[in-house]
């Protein structure tokens, strides 16, 4: 039965907000981090279930074209395919804080910066040590160099309601430059046989869809085409899929063509990308990335007792945290960049734990790292789920009291001493 056209367009009226309200709700850090957590729950519950089987079955299960060398597995498909769309909207992000953010600016970027730097380098170095002798293998170095974005921006939302806001930008561009350092090691150290002709014939679709949006053009049976033609073409060549959305999210213009034209369209693209992204992208990546046969506590332990799942875990619980503080200290000690004046120490140490989250990124670098047949990519997903929860629970407990502080502060219940408890006489004769 025809349904009368008034109604029609009374029920399309009425669709348009709670859509856009959806739209919004998934744009936040804390929904985005929910669905992320629960898709990963859910693939650890089913792997370990009498049903698992079916888990694995669905994981493996082939699709796409062979003609065009995309016979992949639902689990690739997650990986490389829809991944991409997450790096999209971090290439998109990175732009907008290189041209119009704080990475903009030097001085306010030097100190995040330099804290990303050491919470790279020194997990990496944590890892290697651990895996040069024995059954040890270096050639997972780079899984505990990444912080997860959606994750640790959602336990800072969820727990930091009091926390100064200066705090969330400090991870923010912590985590944004992270995010930059983990697509240049995966470029770099993760790319398989190399092939010159398919990457080079990437640069035509991605040298036309650059023209397409610096002349500001929105339409997507043009932007859709040219972006999936160098997704392809830049999978062909054996460079990681990812590195694609990358690219095209830093072709996008940043800044507005001229005075009362609206948001720029990198942020347009951002707006209408990232809710995609938290709800779906980066839920089935990490659903059939996540789930593992544990085994029992019997399984779980053997798994920790790896060389390669203690680096990893490590690198994210002690170098993240140390690398992140430490660099974070020696930059505003021996040079002229300073902390931001909202933040104390035991707000950057709750951080520094904060950004030992690795998850979405460093379960990638697994996989890369360690294929499904080398026999340590489960004892790797483990390290980085243990990991990952141990940092944010640390870091939960330190953000939370601070919280606590701050809240009491905005209460009125002050007296002469700072956030950390020290005298203001003793801060300001430092």
């Amino acid at each position: 039965m025809s349904m009368p056209q008034g109604t029609r367009r009374v029920l399309g009226r009425g669709s348009w907000p709670e859509t856009a309200r959806i739209s919004d709700l998934l744009r936040k850090e804390t929904v985005g981090g929910a669905l992320l957590l629960v898709a990963a729950i859910a693939a650890l519950i089913w792997a370990n279930s009498p049903w698992s089987a079916g888990y694995f079955a669905l994981r493996d299960v082939q699709v796409g074209p062979q003609a065009l060398h995309l016979r992949l597995t639902l689990g690739s498909w997650a990986a490389d395919g829809l991944l991409a769309i997450f790096f999209f909207v971090a290439g998109l992000e990175l732009k907008r804080e290189f041209v119009a953010g704080d990475l903009r600016d030097p001085a306010r970027a030097v100190v995040p910066v330099a804290a990303a730097v050491g919470g790279v380098i020194l997990p990496a170095l944590l890892y290697t040590a651990l895996n040069l002798s024995g059954s040890g293998d270096v050639a997972g170095w780079a899984i505990p160099t990444a912080t997860d974005i959606a994750f640790a921006l959602a336990v800072l939302a969820i727990i930091g309601t009091h926390l100064p806001s200066a705090l969330r930008t400090f991870l923010l561009t912590l985590a944004v430059v992270d995010d930059l350092l983990a697509i240049t090691i995966i470029a770099i150290f993760y790319t398989g046989d190399l092939l010159v002709g398919p990457l080079l014939l990437a640069l035509v679709p991605l040298g036309l869809f650059t023209v397409a949006v610096q002349h500001r053009i929105r339409s997507w049976w043009l932007l859709l085409p040219l972006a999936a033609g160098t997704w392809t073409l830049v999978h062909a060549s054996g460079v990681h899929a990812t590195v694609a959305g990358v690219l095209l999210g830093f072709a996008v213009p940043v800044v507005r063509q001229a005075a009362g034209e609206g948001p720029g369209l990198a942020e347009h693209f951002e707006h209408r990308w990232r809710p995609l992204s938290a709800s779906f992208a980066v839920p089935v990546f990490a659903f059939f990335a996540a789930g593992v046969a544990v085994g029992g506590l019997r399984g779980l332990g053997g798994a920790l007792r790896d060389p390669v799942a203690v680096g990893v875990m490590v690198g994210l619980v002690v170098g993240k945290p140390v690398g992140v503080l430490g660099a974070t200290w020696l930059v505003a000690r021996f040079t002229r960049a300073e902390l931001d004046t909202e933040l104390k120490w035991l707000d950057v140490l709750g951080l520094a734990m904060l950004a030992g989250v690795g998850f979405t990124v460093s379960l990638l670098i697994g996989e890369l790292a360690f294929g499904p047949d080398s026999g340590r990519d489960d004892h790797v997903k483990v390290a980085v789920l243990a990991g990952s929860v141990t940092a944010a629970a640390l870091s939960g407990l330190v953000l939370r009291a601070r919280s606590r502080v701050y809240e009491r502060l905005l209460a009125g219940e002050t007296d002469d001493t700072d956030h950390d408890g020290i005298p203001d006489a003793y801060e300001s004769g430092r």
